[in-house]
């Protein structure tokens, strides 16, 4: 049991540590890396918080719902008298049918005036004692609930709201640009290992056309048909076709871990692609119709342009709000301990109070048409700024198609080449045992056979490559 418990163990240790099931199509390439990425997934958290900010906007519209309190503790009492206070006192007089103060009067038949405060003198004093008039105040706590309802606040509150509205949509067309881009970059890397694929094949059929005219030479020095020099001319570039298939081996390697990096994927993945067989391409380009108005219309990079000119344009009404007046209605309970409801009380006690505030901004020195005016340059930038744009995508677009038809006319050239080095190689061969052509004649056909299968790979990719830029810089590629 424990042998076969290692055996086991030893198995699994060899195998690859993450194998692709079955053949692995673009489509699925670009499903994996627009899931994975994490740009994206910044983008996605983006979007998420724009929407979460467009809601504490719209809450602007509804009444608000406070409350404050607070606990102070005082060293002294207040006490509104500094010693006991004596006031005069009045009687009736039926004569007059008034009030009149009980004064001392004199001979003369006069109030007598005291020399110190240049007042009467009374006959009777009420006395209030300075312990009746202090308050114990050492420990206060006090409270309130606030409702403030919005009526008008010069359209403050709708303008937030727009830019709200707009800088979600900004967030959606960044992140649906970002997922062009990450779509376009593993396009790439996925033509580059069909394309070093398919250079693999093509480095070992040369390596098999160098080895096959190297057992050829041999063969004819051991009958005295050949030098020394050309066994070793052809040794020279067998082991040249060797190195070039190492190469080609360790960049396939390479390119397999960057497309599994961009599709999430550990890069010791081990992915067979749907079109590692390169399949013949249409040697005419299919026709190309567009028209430019849909083309901006499709742009995410356009949109965010225009949803930036939207976003500033709000952004003046916002700056123009601060120069116009606000009225809001506030409601409010207010509480405190002690109270001074019915007198001085040392309990809770509180009451309703409702009205209404409004603000006239009348003079900041310019400081608010100044905000408005900057505001208002900034949007003109904003429209600058698209019109450039907009300028840079005809450019783009012209570029993109004319690299697209130029892509299938070198298509056309390198089928045209590659049916002349297959017939010169033929020739070259069959000149080369006739003792016709030389090992040098020989090489040199094997390489031009070479080249023109290369070209002929990189046609093919640059045709694929150069569809899928002119999708991009359309607007039409899937995201």
């Amino acid at each position: 049991m424990k042998k076969i418990i290692l055996g086991i163990f030893c198995m699994c240790t060899l195998l690859p540590s993450a194998v692709a099931a079955g053949p692995v199509s673009l489509d699925s390439c670009r499903n994996m890396a627009i899931r994975n990425n994490k740009t994206l997934r910044i983008a996605d958290e983006a979007i998420e918080g724009a929407g979460y900010d467009r809601n504490a906007a719209r809450a602007a519209y509804l009444p608000g719902i406070d409350f404050n309190g607070g606990y102070t503790y005082n060293q002294h009492k207040i006490s509104l008298l500094g010693e006991d206070a004596k006031l005069p006192t009045m009687i009736f007089d039926p004569l007059t049918q008034k009030y009149n103060y009980d004064v001392l009067i004199g001979l003369d038949g006069k109030p007598v005036i005291n020399p110190e405060n240049g007042l009467p003198i009374p006959l009777s004093v009420a006395v209030i004692p300075k312990e009746a008039m202090e308050f114990d105040t050492h420990n206060v706590v006090a409270g309130a609930f606030t409702l403030t309802q919005p009526v008008f606040m010069g359209g403050q509150i709708k303008a937030l709201n727009e830019i709200a509205r707009y800088a979600e949509d900004l967030t959606r067309s960044v992140r649906n640009s970002a997922a062009q881009d990450v779509i376009f970059a593993v396009d790439g890397a996925y033509w580059q290992v069909v394309s070093l694929k398919e250079k693999k094949r093509l480095a070992e059929n040369f390596v098999i056309l160098v080895d096959s005219l190297h057992y050829s030479v041999e063969k004819m020095q051991e009958q005295g048909l050949a030098t020394k020099s050309d066994v070793l001319t052809v040794s020279v570039r067998l082991n040249e076709a060797n190195i070039a298939l190492t190469k080609v081996n360790n960049g396939l390697t390479l390119s397999r871990m960057a497309l599994a990096q961009l599709c999430g994927l550990p890069v010791d993945t081990q992915m067979e692609l749907e079109d590692e067989d390169l399949k013949r391409t249409s040697k005419s380009a299919p026709p190309v119709s567009y028209n430019m108005d849909d083309v901006f219309a499709r742009r995410q990079d356009l949109s965010s342009l225009r949803t930036g000119i939207s976003l500033f344009e709000q952004k003046e009404k916002l700056a123009l709000s601060t120069m116009l007046p606000k009225i809001a209605i506030v409601g409010a309970y207010s509480f405190s301990n002690p109270n001074v409801i019915n007198g001085f009380e040392k309990r809770f006690g509180g009451g309703f109070s409702i009205g209404a505030t409004l603000s006239i901004p009348l003079w900041h020195w310019g400081g608010n048409y100044n905000q408005l005016k900057s505001a208002r340059s900034a949007t003109a930038r904003q429209r600058l700024m698209l019109e450039d744009a907009e300028e840079k995508v005809r450019l783009q677009v012209s570029q993109a198609k004319f690299s697209y038809e130029e892509a299938y006319k070198t298509y056309r050239m390198t089928l045209s080449n590659l049916e002349k080095a297959d017939e010169n190689l033929r020739q070259a061969r069959l000149a080369f045992r006739e003792g016709i052509m030389t090992t040098d004649d020989v090489l040199a056909a094997q390489t031009a056979w070479l080249q023109a299968h290369s070209e002929k790979i990189d046609a093919e990719i640059g045709i694929h490559l150069c569809s899928v830029y002119l999708e991009k810089v359309l607007g039409t590629l899937a995201y």
